[in-house]
This record gives structure tokens, sequence and C-alpha cells, in this order.
């Protein structure tokens, strides 16, 4: 970061533009750095950035995204939000992809959720149209992870593996936050706790230590799935004390595992941070997860009133996860208020959605507070008459979508014949005789877009249960990991 300050300022009274640019990847190395990089850090940027000249002319994408990151560094959150609102919307016009990954975590920390998609889905189709196979899985992985937060987690887990066969073709270094977070979600101790020790190795090995603040925030999220709170609140405490920007999205877990394990202290302090950052946004989301927070803290009629506030607002935006949650937490308080019906109600709701995603943990953690209110949890009973692999998923969903088998080969770096072997595969499965027929699936497109909502009579597609990669011959698949059972949606 120093060699880039100096360069940065060196390059003021020559080009103030580059020079703008260089400061900005200054202080995007430094937040990649976090924990493990040399002095102040960010502060140090952001102050150097904060005195640089303004540029000629006006204001690019660029130069919004340094003014506030720059203000939100050193004067807070409340200076630093409105700067990050007017450069949210310039990059969604934004043709070039260098700064789209910084923008979209940066909307993420404001809890703009309607911006971080779109910024996610743009960064993500600027790299496919240039042809960017080091910037494609960067942005597919961040894709994933949005789709995670949003409780898509079939969608998700075929854009990790797409992302992973392009870096395993082109071999680049595998990228390994979105399986994280994801395993993370879904509630699965090895498969999390392998994923933690290669992210943590890849995080030392390159100096990163917001790697390693989101193997923390992966903990926490997996520790409260299994209502194992002392750990949950340890891990969430370090990625706070260390974790930077970043650290505000761990807070909700922080203040929810402080509350389980008995420390009201910290999770009062934590809640009064993430009251700064919630205030200051004013997102759906963000309140939603504030009064969730703050329910935990409270008795009676103002927790009743709050918790309903968090399903209120959570209801209103992307972030089907973060909803469960609070249907989970609400049903909880009601069973310990001693209100047995109601508290089914919420948790009925919880387990139904945390099964539907696929967050074991969450549901199983639904289910026995169920079993505390004397009601046994629902088992799926739909009738199984068909199977998709999620590679069959994916290129059905493309072929609906309208591209060739041409078009869906080049989209998944595969060779157009494995295409046709594929979709042949699906049309038996599904009973139909070509791709036009597909509208009866309900199928989704690679950005997790619903082409068309299943009706009573029709058939729709739900990733369930994990399963070994397609032993069928030819060229292997790229994506295989689960299996896909189409039911009809007048039953579901």
């Amino acid at each position: 970061m120093p060699l880039l300050i100096r360069a940065a300022r060196r390059l003021e009274p020559l080009d103030p533009r580059l020079a703008r640019e260089t400061y900005l990847q200054a202080l995007e190395a430094a937040m990649f750095a976090g924990r493990l990089g040399r002095g102040r850090g960010v502060l140090d940027v952001a102050e150097a950035a904060r005195a640089a000249p303004t540029a000629p002319g006006p204001p690019r994408a660029v130069d919004l995204l340094l003014d506030c990151l720059a203000t939100l560094l050193t004067e807070g959150w409340a200076a630093g939000v409105p700067l990050l609102r007017r450069a949210m919307g310039a990059f969604e016009e934004e043709d070039e992809i260098r700064w789209l990954g910084l923008a979209r975590g940066t909307a993420a920390d404001l809890w703009d959720d309607d911006a971080t998609h779109a910024l996610a889905i743009r960064e993500v189709e600027l790299a496919r149209e240039a042809g960017a196979l080091t910037a494609l899985p960067t942005a597919l992985n961040h894709l994933a992870i949005i789709h995670v937060h949003d409780g898509e987690f079939a969608t998700a887990a075929a854009l990790i593996e797409e992302a992973t066969a392009i870096t395993e073709a082109t071999g680049g270094a595998p990228i390994s936050s979105g399986a994280l977070k994801l395993a993370a979600w879904r509630g699965r101790e090895a498969e999390t706790a392998a994923l933690i020790d290669a992210c943590v190795e890849d995080a030392e090995a390159r100096g990163e230590g917001m790697l390693i603040t989101l193997t923390e925030y992966a903990t926490a999220v997996f520790e409260n799935g299994r209502g194992n709170y002392a750990a949950a609140l340890g891990a969430a405490r370090q990625a706070c004390e260390h974790g930077g920007l970043v650290a505000v999205r761990v807070l909700p877990e922080y203040v929810e595992a402080a509350v389980r394990a008995g420390n009201p202290e910290d999770a009062a302090a934590a809640l009064e941070r993430l009251t700064e950052q919630t205030q200051a946004s004013r997102t759906e989301s963000a309140l939603g997860l504030e009064a969730r927070c703050r329910a935990l803290l409270s008795d009676g009629d103002a927790a009743d009133e709050l918790y309903r506030e968090a399903l209120d607002r959570l209801g209103r935006c992307r972030g089907a996860a973060q909803l469960a949650r609070a249907h989970l937490l609400y049903g909880e308080w009601l069973r310990r208020e001693r209100r047995r019906l109601e508290a089914r109600e919420q948790l009925r709701t919880a387990h139904d959605m945390f099964v539907s995603m696929g967050a074991e943990a969450f549901a199983g953690r639904a289910e026995r507070e169920l079993l505390a209110t004397g009601e046994h949890a629902r088992r799926r009973t739909l009738e199984t008459t068909s199977e998709l692999t999620p590679q069959e998923l994916q290129i059905a969903g493309l072929a609906h979508g309208g591209l060739s088998n041409q078009g869906i080969a080049a989209r998944l770096f595969i060779s157009p014949r494995t295409v046709e072997y594929h979709l042949h595969k699906v049309f038996t499965k599904l009973g139909i005789a070509s791709r036009t027929q597909l509208h009866q699936a309900g199928l989704k497109d690679a950005a997790g877009t619903t082409a068309s909502r299943p009706r009573s009579g029709q058939w729709y597609f739900e990733l369930e249960d994990e399963t070994a990669a397609d032993a069928s011959g030819g060229e292997p698949l790229v994506c295989a990991g689960g299996v896909a059972r189409r039911h009809d949606a007048g039953n579901a």
C-alpha cells in the first residue's frame, strides 16, 4: 500500500484521473489485506485519498466510489452513505468491469440488496461478454453468495460449479468463499470445516485478512444454525474486532450468539454498532435486521412488536434466508412466552423455508423447537417422478432462455455434443420431445431469474439432496452434486 500511495501522489500533477484510480487500487488492496496488512491500513489510504485533488470534469463512477469509501472510513457511515448511493447509481450503468466487484461489496455493506444483486449480475454479464476467464469465476462467486443470501442454494451451487470448472480449465487459483458460505448455511460440518481450513491457508499465503474475516463470519452462521452459541460468539467477536467494513455483515450473528450465550452486554454493544450503520442506510433489509436484533434484547410487547416489524421489513426485500431466521427467532420467543399456537405457526414457516432452501442445521433447530411445542415437523411427501442433475437443470434453463447448443457450450465451457447429450437426457426424463416444451418446467436462467412461474398442472424443480456425480459416459460434467426433483405445482 505505501508504494501505491507514493505512486498516486506522484501522479497527482501529471494525471489526476489516474492518480485517483491508483488511490482506489491502494484502498482496495488495504481492505483485502485487513488484519494482515501493515500500519493503519485503510485509514492511511483513506486520509491520503481525501487530500488528493479532484479529477477534472464530471465525476466518474470510480471517483464517486473513491470519495464515498474515503469519507465513510474517515468520518463514519452517516457522512459516507449519501455519497455511496450516488456511486451505486453510477456503477449500474458502468461498462468497465474493473471496479464492479468493489462497488458490489460496498453496496452489500450498505445493506442495499437490490443494488448488490444488480451490480453482481452486471459483473457477470460484462465478464461473459469480454470472455474474461480470469474475472468470470470471481464474478460468478460473488453472484453465488448473493443467491445464498436469497435462499436459492441450488442456483448458488450451479454458479459455484461453473466457477470451479473455469478455474480448473484455466489453471486459476480456486475461489472458495462462495462454497464456504453455502456450506455454512447448509450446516454441513465436514464440508464447512474443510473449506475453512482451505480459505485460511489461502488467506495467509496471499496476505488477505478479509478472507479470514469471511471464514469467521461463516463459522458464526454455521454454529448459530447448530445452536452452538458460544462458538458462534467467539467467531463473530474475532470478525468484528479485525474485519473492517466487512464486519458489518457479521453483527446480526454477533447479537444472536451473544444473547443466546448469556452475554447481553456484548449483544447490546454489537447492536449499538449495528444501529449506527443501519440507521444511516435505512434500507428495508438494514432496518429489518436491526429490528430482529433489537427484539432479541427486548421483552414483552416491545419484543413482540419488533419481531413483527422485522418480519414485515424483511418480507419486503431480497434475502429469504434472513427472513426465515426472523420467523425462527420469533417462534422461539413465542414458545418461551408460552404462546404455543402462535409459536407453532412461526416455527412451521421457518422449518418449511429452511427445508426448501436446504439449510439443514437451521431446519433441525426449527424442528427441535416444534417438538418442544408438542408438534412434529411435517416431512415432504411429494411424489418423485423424475430427477435432473444440477448440470441438466442448468442446461435446460439456458435452452429455455433461448441459447443454442453452441451458445450453451460456450457459456459452460463444454462441447456442443455434450450439451446435446444432456438435453436428450432432460427430454427423456421430462417426457417431452423438444426444447420448445421446456416452458412447462418453470426453470431458471443462469442468473437465477425464474423463466416462468409454475401453475397448477405444470412442473417445477427443486434441488434437494446431494448425490454423487453423474456416472454416465462422455465428457465429465461441469455441475454435479444434487438432485432436482420434479413436482406438480398444484400439489406444492
